[in-house]
């Protein structure tokens, strides 16, 4: 099987719907960065790696950085490590909850992205309500963002395209 290049990629990502913000390459590493609306989340920034010889990554900028106050938090992240298959949550170096998911570089095909970004919006909008309850700053950008418009439709047009491989997510 031939490798896949970031032009596969970005090819895909056309067919998908999806537009990157920004698209940045460093020696063999390709990224694209996404702003994505899903059924219930808004204004989710993921960001796809590509590293050719080893795998595509998703990394969701889950939520903005967490005080030490929060261990119910980080109990509950741990906790939906566990429940949620082929995801995890994880802390930034500056206490940012991230969400991320990867395909293995022999396996990309346009549709494994495009279920690759459908998953972490699926699981982003499954846990949203216990997210927001949680994390007082993702509440506060959450209603910002509710009241600035109609959502973006490129979102949940993943998630409607890929429902049936998504399961119990959706």
């Amino acid at each position: 099987m031939a490798r896949v290049g970031s032009g596969d990629i970005d090819a895909w990502l056309g067919d998908l719907g999806l537009t990157p913000v920004e698209r940045a390459e460093r020696e063999t590493v390709t990224s694209w960065d996404l702003l994505l609306d899903g059924r219930r989340r808004r204004g989710l920034w993921v960001t796809l790696i590509l590293d050719p010889a080893v795998a595509l990554v998703a990394w969701v900028h889950f939520a903005p950085p967490m005080s030490d106050a929060f261990r119910k938090t980080y109990r509950q992240l741990l906790r939906w490590n566990d429940e949620l298959p082929f995801a995890k949550f994880a802390l930034s170096e500056d206490e940012r909850p991230i969400l991320t998911a990867e395909v293995p570089a022999l396996s990309l095909t346009r549709d494994e992205v495009g279920l690759l970004v459908a998953r972490v919006l699926a699981i982003c909008d499954l846990v949203h309500e216990p997210a927001l309850a949680l994390m007082g700053e993702l509440r506060r950008r959450d209603s910002a963002l509710a009241a600035g418009g109609e959502a973006d439709p490129a979102g949940v047009a993943l998630l409607e395209r890929y429902a049936a491989q998504l399961g119990e997510l959706v």
